[in-house]
């Protein structure tokens, strides 16, 4: 079993409350958006982790991460990135890759809307995407997921509020 930590959209600012929610979690998962490198920093000593980047990110970030996060975990194929749009209405470029070939799950920053969707016309696929957990957006609350992934199964999969954007 695989406990996993996702977040997204930090745009410069972690909340010191994620390293205690994500505390049990084996992997983190950032969805890009991350806006500084100390984040990045942070958030690899803390745990392994596996970032996208965002638009926001800065040409320094993106020569670090990698724009699209292609892996398979505990069974599952999984592909992260950052824009992707949502069902049914994926970003264009993200479409066509999609109908080549279609993930267990597909992971999303960039709306700041927290959204855990199955996809049932592309082969039941799972999405999720965290929301947004920086202060710097229109999203009112800061939310991050985290669930575990076993064997081909999902579970625990629940919702973290970090309370109200542009607060402690």
């Amino acid at each position: 079993m695989t406990n996993i930590g996702l977040i997204s959209d930090t745009h410069g600012f972690l909340d010191e409350r994620v390293f205690e929610h994500f505390k049990d979690c084996d992997e983190i998962w950032h969805a890009g958006d991350v806006g500084a490198i100390e984040i990045i920093n942070q958030l690899q000593s803390f745990k392994p982790v596996r970032f996208v980047f965002g638009n926001i990110d800065s040409k320094e970030i993106q020569w670090q991460l990698p724009e699209h996060q292609f892996f398979t975990l505990e069974g599952f194929d999984i592909w992260m990135t950052h824009i992707g749009g949502a069902p049914p209405n994926y970003n264009p470029a993200i479409r066509k890759k999609l109908k080549e070939k279609i993930p267990d799950i597909f992971v999303c920053g960039h709306s700041h809307i927290l959204r855990v969707i199955r996809d049932e016309k592309m082969n039941n696929m799972l999405y999720l995407n965290p929301g947004a957990a920086g202060n710097e957006g229109f999203h009112k609350v800061k939310t991050l997921l985290k669930f575990s992934l076993d064997n081909r199964k999902i579970s625990n999969l629940g919702v973290v509020e970090l309370g109200k954007r542009g607060f402690r």
